[in-house]
């Protein structure tokens, strides 16, 4: 048992040692069968934050760490370090020719600056060398649209749509972007721009800072932001010029309560590796966004690994941090690694990674020129662009997606509020949903909606301490604190506006008006207090100082703040300052004298119809009253008679619906139905008249003097305008002459120039002419036309974000009671005018055929459907007479004979219908004639039977030879009947 336990120990040891010696074979043949590839790699070692030694060791440890999990591959990195003095374009170019030529590497990794690397690229193009850059964000960069430049890390125009998104979270109308004045800088500016104005936000200023100011100069810089409204600034700069940018607007006071600081990525990455000093003193209350770094198991151990890496190979420095842009710099060497193995795998590119001249002949390197002529061209640079096009894995850095374009796919964004020592994520900003979230969720069904409100964040600190969220503006400039808002001074109209001065010092003691009530009532709708001052645009002896054109003018120039009075909103206007919404009625009108009316006279009762009404309704009781009688005419005694009669009745029954009054029966139910529908008809006719006729002679109406404004023009009549006004303008605008022009500047004025016959119109804005007619409205009329103005508005400077929120507090305002408060107390609105005496009679008050076409056309209907469902019964009853047998067509071959014999049916009595067979029943008389035997028309052979009541008997039947008489009053009848003038009914036998 001893020895074969042995025996197993002995065969596992061989099997062991022979594994192992066949894999050191194999690691020494893949070792010995690899293509060394020299990569490039260009970075600023020098940097006073350590970053270009730390993303350094990044790209050594990819190198080492790739290949270490991929020991087949047949191709080794070689990497190529060059220093590049910070910002030195010409250091960087020169170290990326050296490369090129003397190294002929494949691909650069670098630089670290977009100035850098917008001359690095046109020198990778030319030898078709890629340039992979994972910290050069500029957008200018994508413009140069080289296939040879790759963007390892992301683009500055994806997170400017993140800061959009957070300025308009928050409901700002400006900001102004604070950018270092150089190539890393610039290019952000024209994309944040963009952006913000896609979220209805102006930048109103830019401000550069040079990479090499002074504190001073920094100062005075932020001493201008200072007077300005703006105080929501985005920071776009370098971590070493930023950290100094803050502490001096700590030291200006910019880092108060109401301010609002935004840093790019620029800082917010680099926020690890400031002066902590700096941070807890200098940027609390700062938001900033930064790429989302996931917090993966991956990400931490590379963490770990790169720390002890660090320092061993840099123990002197012992403060360095890893970023987001060295896991780019360890993903972008992957990504390259990875490139460079699958374009020399798939046999696409040459056995060996080299370079041709112009010839196509292989070059070799030479370390001691840098000749630009004489540089080569990389054989794999097509084919190793076109695999890095393609790279798509999972990195450290999250996904790394390249696209055709060359830029790495846009990623989430985190929100950071600096509270503390730390910067503390608030929220996330994710392309595609264009808000803003508290959580970032893996999976997109998941995900929270992304919302474009300020409660889409956890709770923030903002400058100063203040849990309150700015603002956004501080009113008023120039370093005041309240707002100096102008009004006119007006001798007239003061119920506009009022100012009110001290006759012995010429101060100002009070402003009142409707204007002024309005301002107030607005304020107080506003989230925030605004502080404010009125000034009256008054010269030392306390008279207007000026045209409203000239005051709007003083806003222009920026001696005031604001102006509030009754403004018009006009566009020569707008073109110097920004109005509110406009918060009075509009339009301008012409106001002319009132006569009394005239039109009360015998003819007076026309007037409430109009002529087509009264001719419809004329022409519809003739037909009512023919439909009536073809109806009525076979089966009422009201009905028939002669012609004339039955004409009279007809018309008669008619009009006689007008007072309900007729007298004839109707028998038939479609004649009843008829009658009906235009009984209710009539009856909404004559209340409507009734009452248009009470109103026309019992209200006052009054009528202008002037109606036509063209007449006016062409007569050269004198008007009236309110001085000091856009009217003047206008009117001249309409063709009146300027010398027919009369000015007025009070109600009191305006009337007596109308007394004393010096103008015979006038024309203002709609607010005046509304005070005027409720002071005077039984002596002057507002007449058409009305030439469209947009109202009175508060004025502000251009771009001013008062503006916005004015406006909506004006429509608050409007929404409720409190507007048609001041209006009451102001225009007297319980005035004891009458509403009628702002307008004349017209035709528009008339009953016109508009308003009563229905009832016709219901009526109509009616009585056409009446005549069609009588037409086809009674057709149907006589058919025979149309369409006779043919036995009897013999006797009766025409067709018009045939619809004459219709015609004279239709003329007799219906004796059938209920009301003459009532009447034969009750008759205790019965004539019986022999219809076979007539020789004419009267010569008839005629028995009378008399039976008396209540029996029943067969009468005698006379000899067949002998001829029958008809009574002298007797008219033959068809079907053997026979009516006397006295009413007999006589009935025959027919033998």
């Amino acid at each position: 048992m001893a020895l074969e336990t042995g025996r197993r120990r002995w065969w596992f040891r061989f099997f062991v040692a022979t594994l192992f010696a066949a894999t050191a074979v194999g690691r020494c043949s893949c070792t010995n069968n690899t293509t060394a590839v020299n990569v490039g790699v260009i970075l600023d070692l020098k940097r006073t934050d350590f970053a270009g030694q730390v993303w350094l060791s990044c790209v050594e440890m990819a190198v080492s760490e790739f290949y270490a999990s991929h020991p087949n591959y047949t191709t080794r990195v070689v990497i190529n370090t060059r220093d590049s003095r910070r910002d030195d374009v010409v250091q960087a170019a020169a170290s990326a020719l050296d490369l090129i030529k003397n190294v002929q590497v494949q691909a650069i990794l670098g630089p670290d600056t977009s100035m850098q690397a917008n001359f690095l690229i046109p020198l990778g193009e030319k030898a078709q060398v890629p340039i992979v850059s994972f910290s050069a964000t500029s957008p200018t960069l994508a413009s140069i649209g080289s296939p040879y430049f790759f963007r390892a890390t992301q683009n500055d125009s994806t997170q400017v749509n993140a800061i959009a998104a957070i300025v308009k979270a928050f409901g700002w109308r400006q900001a102004v972007p604070i950018y270092v004045d150089d190539a890393f800088g610039q290019g952000i500016v024209p994309s944040l721009v963009d952006s913000l104005e896609a979220v209805d936000a102006r930048v109103p200023y830019r401000s550069a800072i040079s990479p090499s100011a002074t504190d001073d100069q920094i100062g005075q810089e932020l001493y201008k932001l200072m007077t300005m409204q703006t105080r929501v600034f985005i920071v776009h700069m370098s971590p070493d010029l930023g950290p100094r940018l803050f502490a001096k607007a700590k030291e200006v006071g910019m880092m108060s309560a109401g301010y609002v600081w935004i840093v790019t990525d620029g800082i917010a990455v680099f926020l690890d590796s400031v002066d902590p000093s700096v941070v807890l003193h200098s940027m609390q209350g700062v938001l900033g966004v930064k790429p989302h770094v996931p917090r993966s198991k991956e990400v931490r151990n590379f963490r770990a690994r790169w720390k002890r890496k660090f320092r061993r190979d840099h123990p002197e420095i012992p403060d360095a941090d890893l970023n987001i842009y060295g896991l780019w710099a360890y993903d972008a060497t992957w990504a390259l690694a990875m490139a460079l193995e699958k374009t020399h795998a798939n046999g696409r590119g040459a056995t060996t990674f080299s370079f041709v001249n112009n010839n196509n002949v292989i070059t070799t390197s030479n370390s001691t020129t840098t000749d630009l002529e004489r540089i080569g061209v990389s054989g794999n640079g097509p084919n190793l662009v076109r695999e890095l096009s393609r790279t798509r894995f999972a990195g450290l850095s999250g996904e790394f997606v390249m696209e055709a374009d060359g830029q790495l796919r846009a990623s989430a964004y985190e929100v950071v509020n600096v509270n503390g020592n730390e910067d503390r994520v608030v929220g996330f900003w994710t392309p595609g949903k264009g808000g803003l979230a508290r959580e970032l969720m893996k999976n997109s069904w998941t995900a929270p909606e992304a919302s474009s409100t300020s409660t889409s964040l956890r709770k923030l600190i903002w400058p100063g301490d203040s849990a309150t969220s700015p603002k956004g503006f501080e009113i008023p400039t120039n370093g005041k604190r309240r707002l100096r808002i102008g009004v006119p001074v007006k001798s007239g109209f003061r119920e506009f506006v009022s100012v009110t001065t001290d006759s012995e010092t010429n101060e100002t003691t009070a402003v009142t008006g409707y204007c002024m009530d309005v301002f107030e009532a607005v304020v107080e709708k506003l989230p925030y207090v605004l502080p404010f001052d009125y000034v009256p645009f008054a010269n030392p002896s306390g008279e207007k100082n000026g045209t409203y054109d000239d005051l709007v003018y003083q806003v222009f120039s920026g001696n005031l703040d604001a102006v509030v009075g009754d403004i018009t909103i006009i566009a020569n206007r707008s073109n110097y300052v920004d109005f509110t919404l406009p918060y009075t009625e509009s339009g301008v009108s012409m106001v002319v004298p009132v006569r009394p009316d005239g039109s009360k006279n015998a003819w007076s009762f026309l007037k409430p119809l109009t002529w087509d009404l009264w001719v419809t309704t004329f022409l519809f009781f003739l037909f009512i009253g023919f439909v009536v009688w073809v109806l009525e005419h076979r089966v009422s005694e009201d009905f028939r008679g002669p012609p004339s009669h039955q004409a009279g009745t007809s018309l008669w029954f008619s009009f006689s619906t007008m007072a309900f009054a007729q007298r004839q029966n109707v028998v038939s139910n479609l004649a009843r139905t008829v009658v009906i529908i235009w009984c209710f008809v009539v009856l909404i006719i004559i209340q409507s008249y009734t009452a248009s006729f009470t109103s026309l002679l019992t209200v006052q109406r009054l009528q202008p003097t002037v109606t036509d404004m063209n007449e006016l023009v062409r007569k050269g009549e004198f008007v009236g305008y309110q001085e000091d006004t856009f009217v003047a303008s206008l009117l001249k605008r309409l063709g009146f002459r300027e010398d027919r022009l009369v000015s007025y500047d009070s109600i009191e004025t305006f009337d007596s120039l109308f007394k004393q016959g010096k103008i015979v119109a006038a024309f203002d804005e709609a607010p005046y002419i509304k005070l005027i007619l409720a002071k005077r409205c039984s002596d002057y009329m507002m007449i058409d036309p009305t030439f469209k103005t947009d109202g009175f508005g508060f004025v502000f400077p251009k771009g001013s974000p008062l503006v916005p929120d004015i406006s909506r507090a004006i429509l608050n305002v409007n929404d409720g009671d409190e507007m048609t408060r001041i209006e009451e107390a102001w225009f007297d609105k319980d005035s004891k005018c009458p509403e009628s005496s702002t307008s004349s009679l017209s035709s528009g008050n008339q009953l016109c055929l508009n308003s009563f076409w229905s009832l016709f056309l219901i009526a109509g209907v009616a009585a056409v459907s009446a005549l069609c469902i009588f037409a086809i019964m009674f057709i149907y009853e006589h058919r025979k007479l149309l369409f006779p047998s043919e036995d009897d067509l013999h006797s009766n071959p025409s067709l018009w004979r045939r619809v004459m014999n219709l015609f004279k049916t239709f003329d007799e009595k219906d004796l059938n219908f209920h009301t003459f067979r009532d009447d034969r029943v009750g008759n205790n008389e019965v004539h019986l004639v022999d219809l076979n035997v007539m020789a004419s028309p009267s010569t008839f052979s005629v028995e009378t039977t008399e039976f008396p009541a209540g029996l029943s008997q067969t009468p005698s039947t006379p000899p067949l030879d002998s001829p029958l008489e008809l009574p002298e009053n007797a008219e033959a009848r068809e079907g053997g009947v026979i009516a006397t003038s006295d009413g007999e009914i006589t009935t025959s036998h027919v033998f």
